[in-house]
């Protein structure tokens, strides 16, 4: 992987940009919503070990700790920024975090140490290489059995969400946008070794079509 792929992505681009992420997230893309289920749907039980991959400011793993009682919760990203703001939402909640600075296509942890992995809004910053990487990461961090979990953007909806969608384009890149425009997330969850990929949801935003997923490591 060349140098400038294996640099992260701040989570609006521009590095300057990252304390605006939290309230542009929540006004635009019916966070609270999308989140809330997607860990519905993933069954977490209170013995499970979760993976928050890219996990940004914090604010979906914050969730699965206070609403799941889940004994541990790791959150991985490569943004130091972005990892302080969450070990600050962390540390004033009271909700404790393991937090880990690493690359998401180059992950930090032991063979099938995660019950869960999830994934919000971060396969659209990656190129198609990385995306393919990470995929491969995820199953090899999941134990049998365990559950990878997805909301990130997709085929748009209608003309209007395909409209919307160019400014998601414009911000973060064609070139790493274009895989989630055509719908090609799922597939490649199958190409990377995933089994029972489906989608199971989908929110239509100011940026465009948000498309929930769930796929699973083979036993």
């Amino acid at each position: 992987m060349s140098k400038k792929q294996s640099q992260f992505i701040p989570a609006l681009r521009y590095d300057g940009l990252t304390r605006l992420y939290d309230p542009l997230i929540r006004l635009t893309t019916r966070e609270t919503a999308f989140k809330r289920r997607l860990v519905e749907i993933a069954y977490v039980q209170s013995n499970h070990r979760v993976l928050d991959l890219g996990c940004g400011t914090g604010t979906l793993a914050l969730l699965i700790q206070r609403t799941q009682a889940v004994a541990e919760v790791f959150g991985v990203d490569g943004d130091p920024k972005v990892l302080k703001i969450a070990q600050d939402k962390a540390i004033n909640s009271g909700s404790p975090l393991l937090l880990n600075a690493g690359m998401v296509f180059e992950l930090p942890y032991a063979p099938n140490r995660f019950d869960r992995v999830f994934s919000t809004l971060l396969f659209h910053h990656l190129t198609q290489e990385a995306k393919q990487r990470t995929l491969q990461e995820t199953l090899r961090v999941l134990q049998p059995g365990g559950q990878l979990c997805v909301a990130d953007w997709g085929k748009p909806a209608n003309r209007l969400m395909r409209i919307l969608f160019f400014l998601v384009q414009m911000l973060d890149g064609f070139t790493t946008t274009t895989d989630n425009l055509n719908g090609l997330l799922p597939t490649m969850m199958h190409d990377a070794g995933f089994t029972e990929v489906r989608e199971v949801g989908h929110f239509n935003t100011l940026f465009g079509t948000l498309r929930l997923h769930l796929a699973v490591k083979p036993l």
